[in-house]
């Protein structure tokens, strides 16, 4: 999942050195946390408009991790 997550931010962003892709501790509820670390350049491209980008982003995964019945969420440090 930290794959998929790095690839896609890779290509949104100009730094693609400054991208890296943490896993937080489970939470109670068996949920993977997903930390998301970009230079403060690009901050706003990982983001989007209104976090439009971010949430698409979010539902891939979260999409990606249903398929093989894990919970997970994206965090953008």
């Amino acid at each position: 999942m930290e794959e998929l997550i790095s690839i896609i931010a890779k290509g949104l962003v100009e730094d693609k050195d400054a991208v890296t892709v943490t896993v937080g501790p489970t939470t109670e509820d068996r949920t993977v946390v997903y930390h998301l670390h970009v230079g403060p350049q690009d901050m706003g491209r990982v983001i989007g408009k209104q976090g439009r980008i971010a949430k698409a982003i979010r539902t891939i995964v979260r999409a990606s991790a249903g398929q093989t019945g894990e919970k997970s969420i994206v965090e953008i440090d």
